[in-house]
């Protein structure tokens, strides 16, 4: 029998196509909320101009529909993204968290992009989406005692099947602010940058505590004195964060070439 390896354990190629194909099916993956379909679009903001208007920020028609053929495409990858996570999620025994809420929305994906455009003078808007890993994105949580082997087992799947990781930001070591593993992804056929967020219960009851607090301080009209206040309330939600053991020296996967095409998801038994 043709097996998985990952650092804690052999995963059998039987046991990874159950697997997928139980994510194919949006199966017995163990979430937060419910994974049933993408929310219905926000409020579409563009004025008669053409262009995108929200809080004193804008797009042009041009840059604005640019940004909509990103979030276009990023919706089209994301179905071959899904079910790799699912799966990975299900191996690993994570709580995947918020799934209905994968992609980000393009009121969202735009009011970034504005704000990146305002802040640094002549950067183009294919510069600034570039820049953006989050347009799809993930969470998966696992208990403290399960974290390292968790995050160890899902980021190794995600690498063995031609996933490049672009970005590890781990700050389970840091004495303030927030604590998690932020992770990036290319995905091997559409390109497309993915993240995904790898938290406990109390880190991720922390962010969400955070949240408000954290998308008042990078307004770009916010007051600097205004913003130290807000990043120090921050810093004393995640202060009370407990460390899962491990966790501050997980890395990211070793780079592996990307395999072939047919091999890079198990096979998908046939009905």
């Amino acid at each position: 029998m043709k097996t998985q390896h990952t650092t804690h354990g052999v995963v059998s190629r039987a046991a990874m196509a159950a697997a997928l194909a139980t994510a194919l099916g949006m199966g017995a993956v163990h979430t937060a909320t419910a994974a049933g379909p993408l929310p219905a679009p926000a409020a579409d903001r563009t004025g008669h101009d053409g262009g995108w208007h929200h809080d004193g920020l804008s797009l042009n028609a041009t840059d604005n529909k640019k940004v909509d053929a990103f979030v276009t495409r990023a919706r089209r990858a994301e179905r071959s993204i899904s079910p790799q996570v699912r799966t990975a999620a299900l191996i690993s025994h994570a709580e995947l968290i918020g799934f209905d809420q994968r992609l980000k929305s393009p009121d969202s994906l735009k009011r970034k992009v504005a704000t990146w455009m305002r802040q640094t003078p002549g950067q183009t808007v294919e510069e600034s989406l570039s820049q953006i890993n989050d347009a799809v994105r993930f969470t998966l949580q696992w208990p403290d005692d399960r974290y390292a082997q968790g995050v160890t087992t899902a980021a190794g799947l995600l690498s063995s099947w031609g996933n490049d990781s672009t970005r590890w930001a781990n700050t389970w070591s840091r004495t303030t602010g927030y604590k998690a593993i932020n992770s990036a992804w290319r995905a091997p056929r559409s390109h497309q940058l993915f993240e995904i967020q790898f938290h406990t219960p109390h880190s991720k009851a922390a962010q969400l505590e955070t949240h408000k607090l954290y998308e008042e301080q990078r307004l770009p009209g916010t007051p600097p004195e205004r913003v130290q206040e807000l990043q120090a309330q921050q810093n004393a939600i995640f202060a009370a964060v407990p460390v899962p053991p491990g966790a501050d020296r997980l890395t990211a996967p070793a780079h592996r070439p990307a395999p072939d095409p047919a091999r890079r998801l198990p096979a998908t038994p046939a009905h």
